[in-house]
Formats: structure tokens, C-alpha cells, sequence
């Protein structure tokens, strides 16, 4: 039996709205990942950017399990030596909500080119309205 792959004039891109209100980080994350990379169309090709653009609003009523949001350290080097800079979860969430989606849904793609172009379809905003209502998303709900 041989593997077909999809052409890509047959790629159809759709467009879904995830709410992440009262939701845990990570089960948002997982499935926020699992529509941009595709996982979830019966035409699945995994070397392909066959998946679909995601929108999260809400992004400021994300919750963690148990003492993460206490614990939770997000770090990043500025480039020079000794630089190393840490920010903690309630600042990050108060100050920058969306990148705290933005980094959990970054940490499940691919680690190639082709998870960086998966990671420009998510879009992620901090309040309940969004710029993309012409696209007519399709609101899923995740319990």
C-alpha cells in the first residue's frame, strides 16, 4: 500500500476560536497545537502545513493546577554573559497575558521550519473580542 499525499491546491485552511476562559494552560495548549499542525483532518500529512488558523480569546483567564501559578518561571537570555532574565507567571499574565498561550502552544510544535510557519496561524488575545470576524470562525469548546 503506498502513502498518498494531499496536493496543495486541496489544502483548505479553516478558521476555529478557542476560549480559553476557566481552562487549564496546558489542555489548551495541547489543543490549540493539535489543530494547527492538522492532527485532527482525515487528510493529515505531517510534512505538510496542512492544519487550520487558530484564535484564543480570553487569554487573561487562563488558570494552572495546584502551586504552578506560583511556582512558574518563564526565562530568557538577552545575549550577553550573565544576562539571563526570569519573569514570573502572575507578571507575565498581568502585564503580557497572550504570551503566556503563545509560549505553551510554541513549546508543542515541531521544533523545524515548518512548526515556525504553523506558529504564525495562532493568534491569541487578552480580552473576548478579536479582528478576525470576517473569517467566520468556528468556536470549539474544550472542557
Amino acid at each position: 500500500m503506498k502513502t498518498k499525499s494531499i496536493p496543495i491546491a486541496e489544502i483548505t485552511k479553516n478558521w476555529i476560536e478557542l476560549d480559553a476562559n476557566g481552562i487549564i494552560l496546558g489542555k489548551l495548549a495541547s489543543k490549540a497545537a493539535h489543530f494547527l499542525i492538522g492532527k485532527h483532518k482525515t487528510k493529515f500529512t505531517p510534512h505538510m502545513d496542512d492544519g487550520d488558523n487558530v484564535i484564543v480569546i480570553n487569554a487573561e483567564k487562563i488558570r494552572l493546577t495546584g502551586e504552578k501559578a506560583k511556582n512558574k518561571v518563564y526565562y530568557h537570555h538577552t545575549g550577553y554573559m550573565g544576562h539571563i532574565k526570569e519573569t514570573s507567571f502572575q507578571d507575565m499574565l498581568a502585564k503580557h497575558p497572550h504570551r503566556v498561550i503563545e509560549k505553551a502552544v510554541f513549546g508543542m510544535l515541531p521544533k523545524n521550519k515548518l512548526g515556525r510557519k504553523q506558529y504564525t496561524h495562532l493568534f491569541v488575545y487578552a480580552g473576548n473580542k478579536h479582528k478576525h470576524t470576517a473569517q467566520n470562525p468556528k468556536k470549539i469548546n474544550i472542557i
